[in-house]
């Protein structure tokens, strides 16, 4: 995918996109949370480049959300979905469903939301979804105790670029890599041509090397594990309570990340325990010893009668002796059994094993008093231990790298279906929330039974059901606060859902094809001059647009504010002969729905929202329209109830006029 063919994306926007690996793919899988990772694209601005990528390959460049109240209403309808979701990633996701006429489109979202509502979003799958994120690369990996050495300039700058988390020196010769092996833990020649040299430390020969960087950086894969083992073992659970199909063994990505620490780290092996408590211990271990030594050998002293001779006394003190002789001479064994007492101290304390020879040396069988240790031979046994541990860890990092190294991708599935799960949940709880259900699409215009709009700002449940079918020209009439702006805004909703691909909030529904939705919110107060004419010219521009091919849906609610009534009732007398006459779909609500129809030119169909009457001053309406009945407002239903008490005929009279 050339990025720039994405409409929208300029170089500039290519080259922050180009930063990401393979950007092509994130934005073909509809990932706005990995786009939104370039640098300088948030979430919103990756939402729309996702979305016009996927506009470009439906070849879908028409405007279907014509006008601003219609571009709200799908905001609203995005908002009840993305209130749904547990992630931030389905949030980010679901911005990129827009309503379209394009059917391959909109096949391509029912599809997704047939498999959506089939889920059930049960507690345990939301609150292990709360712990999904994507995975995320973790900041600079540095390994300082290894480096890659090479007599090539070609190489070191492969070497560089593979393998960044290592040092890599240009050497000329043996010599130089034989310095770099003082310096470093391990050194890894690139060349062939160090094969079979003889240098002193770990110096390894490896040509390959940096095709396989895990293999020379094991931290790379298991820092990346580390970094994501929450949100691995988040999404392990939601497979697991979800029942999906996983991509890999769980069981044994969730047996390898319980083998690493949170840095990263291999756990869980003894050996390396015994080793490390062993080298940490090793100087405390010492120390001890020598005290269970001294200690008995003191005991030793105060218990035994020690007697020299006058002869041997002037013989040891002719010789220089000290008392280490005398302790030689006369308490041997006891000196003896001192030192081993504290050997097996260490031994025992440190589980000393391929090391115990060294350890035990550190204490000399020539007698001494006090006894200590030998500090070289401590030295040497902790270089020893040392040793031993890092190969120890270094063999287990290998190992752990390996096994997750070989799960890197699966892992990277595993969570991205967690993520889509999320995704189809949210649908799943809209259309449980809302009793919503797919609409069928076909035939001319639309037709709603028991719908109940989401929109309104009462429960659900307390929402009267609405049925209402519209196809051509329409007037609907009602009183105030009876339902009509509610009921467009339940179309406007059911349209713009349903060619989104989702489910829509009414127990059945049938829509025939719409290019476009015009939908005109009530104006507040009379237009003066230039906004009057800039509303006409709106609507001149909206009767051209319907006279192509292009199937218009027209909702407009109380056009009769923009001036006095006389001429809105012509203006939209006149607006709706143009639509029918272009066979297009048109709501509109009107207070003078009778002034409308009596000045046309053609038949107008109006449509009632009933009121039934009021009950203790509170006004009973019927919420669904009636087909061709022109409501009664208010003030007649208040006349015709004072008329019913009349004795003077004075509000039979004015009932009358309302005929």
């Amino acid at each position: 995918m050339e990025l720039t063919a994405i409409p929208g994306v300029g170089e500039k926007t290519a080259d922050r996109l180009a930063e990401l690996d393979d950007p092509a793919a994130a934005i073909e899988a509809g990932d706005v949370a990995r786009v939104a990772r370039a640098p300088g694209i948030g979430e919103g601005r990756a939402a729309r480049i996702v979305r016009a990528a996927i506009q470009q390959r439906h070849d879908d460049t028409a405007t279907f959300l014509a006008t601003p109240r219609a571009q709200d209403v799908y905001q609203d309808a995005l908002a009840l979905l993305e209130d749904r979701t547990v992630t931030d990633y389905a949030a980010a996701r679901l911005r990129t469903l827009y309503p379209s006429a394009s059917q391959s489109r909109i096949t391509d979202v029912r599809h997704l939301a047939e498999r959506a509502m089939e889920r059930d979003p049960d507690e345990a799958t939301l609150s292990a979804l709360s712990g999904v994120e994507p995975l995320d690369e973790p900041g600079d990996v540095r390994v300082r105790d290894r480096c890659l050495a090479t007599t090539d300039g070609e190489t070191y700058a492969t070497a560089r670029e593979a393998i960044p988390e290592v040092s890599v020196e240009v050497v000329e010769d043996t010599r130089d890599l034989a310095e770099l092996a003082r310096g470093y833990a391990t050194v890894i020649a690139l060349d062939e041509a160090f094969a079979g040299v003889d240098v002193d430390g770990d110096v390894r020969v490896e040509p390959n090397a940096v095709e396989d960087p895990a293999a020379v950086v094991p931290e790379r894969p298991l820092s990346f594990f580390a970094h994501n083992r929450d949100r691995l073992l988040a999404a392990i659970a939601v497979h697991r309570h979800a029942d999906l199909e996983p991509p890999c063994d769980l069981d044994a990505l969730e047996a390898a990340l319980d083998r690493l620490d949170e840095d990263g780290t291999p756990t869980g092996d003894e050996e390396l325990q015994r080793l490390t408590r062993a080298v940490d211990d090793l100087d405390a271990a010492m120390s001890e010893a020598e005290s269970v030594a001294n200690d008995r050998l003191r005991a030793a002293i105060e218990q035994q009668d020690v007697t020299i001779e006058g002869a041997d006394l002037l013989s040891l003190v002719e010789r220089g002796a000290g008392v280490d002789e005398v302790l030689s001479r006369e308490l041997a064994a006891e000196y003896a059994d001192a030192v081993a007492a504290a050997r097996e101290h260490v031994v025992d304390t440190l589980d000393l094993r391929e090391t115990a020879d060294i350890a035990r040396r550190a204490f000399s069988d020539e007698p001494t008093f006090p006894v200590e240790r030998e500090d070289s031979i401590v030295s040497r046994a902790r270089e020893e231990l040392t040793t031993a541990r890092d190969r120890r860890a270094e063999a287990l990092k290998a190992d752990l790298a390996d096994d997750l190294a070989a799960m890197r991708e699966q892992s990277e599935t595993l969570v991205e279906a967690a993520l889509e799960l999320d995704v189809e949940l949210a649908i799943a709880r809209f259309a449980a929330d809302f009793d919503a259900t797919l609409p069928e699409l076909g035939g001319e215009g639309v037709a709603i039974e028991g719908g109940r709009s989401p929109l309104l700002d009462v429960p659900h449940e307390e929402v009267e059901p609405v049925d209402y079918e519209v196809s051509g020209v329409r007037l609907l009439s009602g009183v105030n606060s009876g339902g009509k702006t509610s009921t467009l805004d339940l179309l406007a909703l059911v349209v713009i859902l349903a060619h989104m691909g989702l489910p829509v909030p009414a127990e059945r529904a049938r829509l025939g094809r719409i290019d476009a939705l015009h939908y005109h919110a009530k104006t507040q107060g009379t237009l003066d001059a230039g906004a009057f004419e800039s509303t006409l010219r709106s609507f001149g521009e909206l009767v051209v647009e319907a006279a192509s091919e292009a199937e218009t849906l027209v909702l407009v609610d109380e056009l009769e504010s923009i001036t006095e009534p006389g001429a809105s009732a012509k203006i939209m007398a006149g607006i709706l002969e143009a639509l029918g006459e272009r066979d297009q779909t048109a709501v509109f609500v009107s207070h003078l729905a009778r002034e409308i129809r009596e000045t046309a030119d053609c038949e107008l169909g109006v449509d009632g929202i009933q009121a039934l009457g009021l009950e203790d001053g509170e006004l009973q309406v019927d919420r669904t329209p009636r087909k061709d009945t022109l409501a009664r407002s208010t003030p007649e239903l208040i006349v015709e109830k004072l008329a019913a008490d009349d004795t003077d005929g004075f509000y039979t009279t004015l009932l009358g006029k309302f005929e």
